[in-house]
């Protein structure tokens, strides 16, 4: 079984190529828009939706941080409620 750490450095992985791949197609996406105006008409939902994911990793990001640092500032083990917390993060990235 792994533990919390793996656990946490896989979701980062997961975080990091999400991120990467998202900034990708939204560098693309960009470009496409560059060439007119409608393009801006027929794109701005699928930009959106990358800035949606681009956020939503931001936040998995700051979640997993403030839970490894609490452990560390604290020396108290992570509670039930924050180890289920970042089992959901894990599961959604």
């Amino acid at each position: 079984m792994k533990d919390l750490e793996s656990y946490i450095t896989e979701a980062v992985d997961n975080i990091r190529e999400d991120r990467a791949t998202t900034k990708s197609l939204l560098m693309d996406a960009i470009v496409y828009l560059k060439k007119n105006e409608e393009n801006h008409k027929t794109t701005g939902a699928v930009v959106a939706k990358y800035l949606e994911t681009l956020q939503r990793s931001n936040d998995q990001l700051v979640k997993i941080a403030s839970l490894v640092h609490k452990d560390q500032d604290t020396n108290i083990s992570l509670t039930n409620r924050d180890k289920e917390e970042l089992f959901d993060l894990i599961k959604d990235a």
